[in-house]
């Protein structure tokens, strides 16, 4: 069975919620570390945070990574996890109430695709399994300056994963966390 790596971004600026994300405790546990627990139990290992602060980060007590591409979005995080060299199951920090069979579901689904997805209404590539195949085209398209995700995977082979909406619900803004 497949034992991908589990990587929680952690590298936004923040700027909508006024604070750092990741460490914002979510029923009494930190964003980033609720989202950690459910890699881990979906099977990941190891499970690291990219990007970030490395020294707010320590509380977590997971090992850090710092990100290739500090400033450059969520794609460099990707690929700052593929640069490990195996499978990565990298899921943003302020998704905190999914849960790890959702997680579970994706490393099911990933059979010789190159990713395998997310998805709700629409694709969540912030929750996806990464094959180490989607790296040399994801850093093709970062080099030639494209910094979306969404249009980034344009032609990789995705399978997309249905999932329940709530547990990727984004807390960006007190109002969300407020709200959740």
């Amino acid at each position: 069975m497949l034992v991908p790596i589990g990587a929680v971004l952690c590298g936004g600026a923040s700027t909508r919620m006024g604070s750092d994300k990741a460490t914002l405790p979510v029923g009494g546990v930190a964003m980033a570390r609720r989202v950690a627990d459910s890699l881990v139990a979906a099977g990941c290992a190891p499970v690291v945070t990219i990007g970030g602060d490395a020294e707010e980060l320590e509380p977590l007590q997971l090992e850090h990574v710092d990100d290739e591409f500090p400033g450059e979005g969520p794609l460099g995080g990707i690929l700052t996890a593929l640069a490990r060299g195996s499978a990565a199951l990298v899921v943003a920090c302020d998704v905190p109430n999914v849960r790890p069979r959702t997680l579970s579901r994706l490393i099911e689904a990933l059979g010789d695709h190159q990713a395998a997805i997310a998805c709700t209404e629409h694709l969540e590539p912030l929750c996806a399994l990464w094959s180490p195949a989607a790296a040399a085209t994801l850093r093709s398209r970062f080099v030639a300056g494209e910094r979306a995700v969404h249009r980034a995977i344009e032609g990789l082979d995705v399978i997309s994963v249905t999932v329940p909406a709530q547990e990727l619900r984004n807390v960006n803004t007190p109002d969300d966390l407020n709200n959740l």
